[in-house]
């Protein structure tokens, strides 16, 4: 399998999220089908809400079989899990306080290990566990959820960190200027082992980057998402799209 990149432009937020939600259902049927277990990283921000609530409710509610999803996240702000700025506490507000996961398949940052650093080591010695990895291995998702920020950054991967130039750690800390955050995010290695890698993508202020990274562009951290035998969504509105 090779890469297989697909963008799907919506007329609006509420048509993205929909048709996110369906792919979020269909990958599950074929995960659960093919091995037993759904493996999905969440996204955080503003941008992907409303595809949470949507899955809460019918008819994706009753279409995902809740008991075999895993959800971890692929970054997260080094807060505490009740904090209003937790990518956690977004997912589990609009989600999982709605739907029967059961707790042990939530798989959570270990933000209270420490530093940022420590962080990102506990999280990903939490990985390596779960995925029974050897040196040298990488978790494979059956779906990363991901967005794409103005400047083209995704996950917490900013243009210019030394984040993007990680060849072996799955996990690492980011500290971002600009924001002042200090967060952990997943890695290129990590996101491009991925079965499939989606981008949710809202709004005018994305459109420059949007447009350069769908015409090859690799210097932005988005454009460096290339799962080598997996597949690339792009649900991006029109607004992004121009």
């Amino acid at each position: 399998m090779t890469l297989s990149i697909t963008v799907r432009v919506a007329q609006d937020l509420a048509e993205l999220s929909h048709q996110a939600a369906l792919l979020f259902a269909e990958r599950c049927r074929g995960a659960v089908e093919a091995r037993g277990r759904y493996l999905v990283a969440l996204s955080g921000g503003s941008t992907p809400r409303q595809l949470y609530t949507l899955l809460a409710q019918p008819p994706f509610v009753q279409q995902i079989e809740w008991g075999k999803v895993h959800f971890f996240w692929g970054d997260e702000r080094c807060v505490p899990p009740d904090h209003p700025e937790s990518n956690y506490r977004m997912v589990a507000e609009s989600l999982l306080a709605h739907v029967p996961v059961p707790q042990e398949n939530v798989h959570r940052a270990p933000v209270e290990a420490g530093d940022p650093e420590a962080v990102a080591a506990a999280y990903e010695e939490a990985l390596r566990r779960f995925f029974l990895l050897g040196p040298g291995g990488l978790p494979r998702f059956d779906l990363v959820l991901l967005g794409m920020g103005a400047d083209g950054h995704t996950a917490s991967l900013f243009p210019g960190s030394p984040a993007l130039e990680e060849t072996s750690r799955l996990v690492v800390a980011a500290y971002t200027e600009a924001l002042g955050s200090h967060r952990v995010t997943f890695t290129l290695p990590l996101i491009n082992h991925a079965r499939t890698a989606a981008f949710l993508v809202a709004g005018v202020d994305k459109r420059e980057s949007l447009s350069a990274v769908l015409g090859g562009e690799s210097r932005l951290p988005a454009g460096r998402v290339r799962p080598a035998n997996g597949e690339v969504y792009w649900f991006v509105d029109r607004a992004a799209r121009g």
